[in-house]
């Protein structure tokens, strides 16, 4: 679930079995238990055809119709499986593969061209379908250096960010161009992991009016980041966020990278929201009760 200013939002992009895989399916389920909007994943062809929406006003049109048919609205399209492959570390080729079309896997140069185009394309969808906001992933060719050993050469951090911000700049300007803001989910695997390499990225992107955080503590609780804290730094560009829980317990044999466990086995692990270590009354008081964050 995630929230933007203040609609209850669904996020079923992980869950595509029925009802799920169909949009009526999708919306009658979401009205039913009284959320008020939906998200729409642009990977999910029987959601919505991300080329034609980019090309068509009337197909936005009849999409949104369907959706308010049931007392609904779109609070913003995600790219989440697409953002990830704007920009892809060689040793992870074949696992992003799956990601993308037949005629794109093997083929490393084309799956990013193709997944720049298709992310350019859903900033066209956002103005036809009247939206402003947009969530994705940044993509990562950094994160298998992140603990750094054997030791990182000097300057290839800079690098990677510097690669990062240029596949990336021409997707801002097609958003700026359509005056959407891009909201990049801060998230372990990716380069925009914490507030640090944000920072990193927001520079090499030369403070791309754009760039914004979409802010979920779950992922801050798996690597130990403060993430009450995080809002006094970045308050003022966290413009969406998503509610999940976690909870972080080390043991003996276990602590912050997993040793490789499955995830109900980690000593850091996501959970049902309540179930684990966020206080999300803490953050939430800290929206309605301080002019700091309003």
């Amino acid at each position: 679930m995630g929230q933007l200013n203040d609609i209850p939002y669904l996020l079923k992009c992980q869950f595509q079995q029925a009802p799920f895989n169909k949009l009526e399916g999708l919306c009658k389920w979401g009205a039913d238990l009284g959320y008020k909007g939906v998200q729409i994943p642009t990977w999910e062809s029987s959601l919505i055809n991300l080329e034609t929406a980019a090309q068509s006003k009337t197909c936005c049109d009849e999409l949104k119709g369907i959706i308010e048919s049931y007392g609904l609205q779109i609070t913003e399209l995600s790219t989440h499986l697409r953002g990830p492959l704007v920009a892809v570390p060689p040793a992870y080729d074949i696992m992003f593969d799956n990601f993308a079309p037949e005629n794109y896997k093997n083929n490393p140069k084309k799956r990013t061209e193709w997944a720049i185009s298709q992310v350019k394309n859903a900033a066209k969808v956002n103005k036809n379908l009247g939206l402003n906001v947009h969530g994705t992933f940044s993509g990562a060719l950094l994160w298998y250096t992140t603990h750094p050993w054997p030791q990182q050469p000097d300057g290839l951090v800079e690098l990677g960010f510097k690669e990062l911000a240029k596949r990336w700049l021409p997707i801002l300007n097609t958003f700026d161009k359509n005056r959407v803001d891009v909201y990049y989910e801060i998230h372990p695997g990716k380069d925009l992991q914490v507030g640090v390499t944000f920072e990193r990225f927001l520079e090499a992107t030369g403070n791309h009016k754009r760039v914004n955080i979409l802010y979920d503590p779950s992922h801050f609780v798996l690597q130990q980041l403060y993430y009450i804290q995080y809002l006094d730094h970045y308050h003022e560009i966290i413009k969406m966020f998503h509610v999940k829980d976690a909870e972080f317990n080390s043991t003996g044999k276990s602590g912050t990278f997993g040793g490789y466990q499955d995830w109900k086995d980690r000593a850091g692990r996501y959970r049902s929201l309540g179930d684990g270590q966020i206080d999300y009354k803490e953050f939430i008081a800290l929206g309605t009760q301080s002019p700091l964050y309003l």
